[in-house]
């Protein structure tokens, strides 16, 4: 039923690994559309899971099948344990990314666990997910899909950057919404940053402590990858087959490594800033709270960076996939051509009963 209210809970698992984050939001229309997150939560991975999601590329078809009904398990004890311990009654829809095992959208193919009907059935709710598949066969890079959510709720400011497992943008371009992952991000620093025994490098400050290889920093920056045009997605193959054999072969000490990256990261984004100059970037995600990052973007540029309140910092991906899950349900487009390369907007999702 079309309406200009609904009550969702979207659900969102990076590749940060750092667990399962649930949002319970309002959504109202009234010529544009607005939020509030009225309950949000990020339910962290048990080491054993984080260690399977990990390797999943690594596992063969039978395998992922298993390890995809397991997750669908553990997402609806989650959901199920979120939804009592809040009592939310009001429920339009859960709306759900799932966990992405494989990404290669170059051989349309794309699969994110934990989109199984059986969601909707542990849950006994309607469950909106798997938006990603249908614009691999419309031939589009089924990544990124946040950019609309940036469009409809974010429209004031110029960029909206988010730096998760990858750095990935978005902004207006002559009408058009354009949209692209930049460059891998906290998927590689916390991978070294684990030899450390640690799960990430507060603050930057480790880095911050460190000296740049220039030499592989060059090499880095001249990865194929950012020679490429939009759109592109990038995905945790790519980082296993391109980056990290790139920085092993260079024997360094992990601060080093850290700091090498960090810098790249910068380098990379600061060069979106200056190709098409805004006013203004919205940074989200984890990287967020890298204190070292966020001054190296300040110190290469100019622009003006916005760091938002808490809530839209941990949840704004969650929330977003809960708009694309609402704008399923009406029908209306929640992929945009623009973004991902597919040969035309769509509604994208399957929609569960239980």
């Amino acid at each position: 039923m079309i309406k200009s209210e609904y009550f969702v809970i979207g659900c969102m698992s990076g590749t940060s690994l750092d667990g399962l984050d649930l949002a319970y939001i309002r959504f109202s229309l009234d010529q544009k559309w607005s939020f509030e997150i009225i309950h949000a939560e990020t339910v962290p991975y048990s080491a054993e899971w984080r260690q399977k999601l990990k390797n999943l590329v690594t596992f063969s078809d039978a395998e992922l099948k298993l390890v995809d009904e397991e997750y669908t398990e553990l997402l609806a004890n989650n959901i199920n344990n979120f939804i009592r311990q809040n009592n939310i009654n009001v429920l339009d829809a859960i709306c759900s990314h799932g966990h992405t095992a494989l990404h290669q959208p170059d051989i349309k193919l794309t699969y994110q666990i934990g989109n199984l009907k059986q969601l909707s059935i542990l849950t006994q709710k309607t469950v909106v997910c798997d938006f990603r598949k249908q614009d691999v066969e419309f031939n589009g890079q089924g990544a990124p899909l946040v950019p609309i959510g940036d469009r409809l709720l974010f429209s004031d400011y110029g960029f909206c950057l988010n730096l998760g497992g990858f750095a990935n943008i978005s902004f207006e371009k002559e009408d058009h919404r354009i949209a692209f992952d930049i460059c891998p991000a906290n998927i590689v620093l916390n991978h070294y940053v684990s030899e450390l025994g640690l799960e990430y490098d507060p603050s930057g400050e480790i880095a911050s402590r460190s000296i740049i290889n220039e030499s592989l920093l060059n090499k880095l920056n001249e990865l194929p990858y950012y020679k490429q045009n939009h759109p592109k997605s990038l995905g945790l193959e790519w980082v296993e087959n391109n980056v990290y054999p790139l920085i092993d072969s260079y024997k360094l000490d992990v601060p080093t490594i850290l700091r090498t990256f960090v810098e790249h990261i910068a380098v990379q984004t600061v060069k979106v800033f200056r190709e098409t100059p805004k006013s203004s970037v919205l940074i989200s995600g984890g990287g967020a709270y890298n204190i070292f990052l966020i001054d190296l973007l300040k110190a290469k540029s100019s622009i003006k960076i916005v760091i938002p309140n808490q809530d839209i910092l941990e949840y704004k991906e969650a929330v977003i996939f809960g708009l694309l899950g609402v704008l399923k349900l009406r029908s209306e487009v929640n992929c945009l051509a623009s973004v991902t390369g597919a040969k035309k907007n769509h509604s994208s999702g399957k929609v569960y009963q239980p």
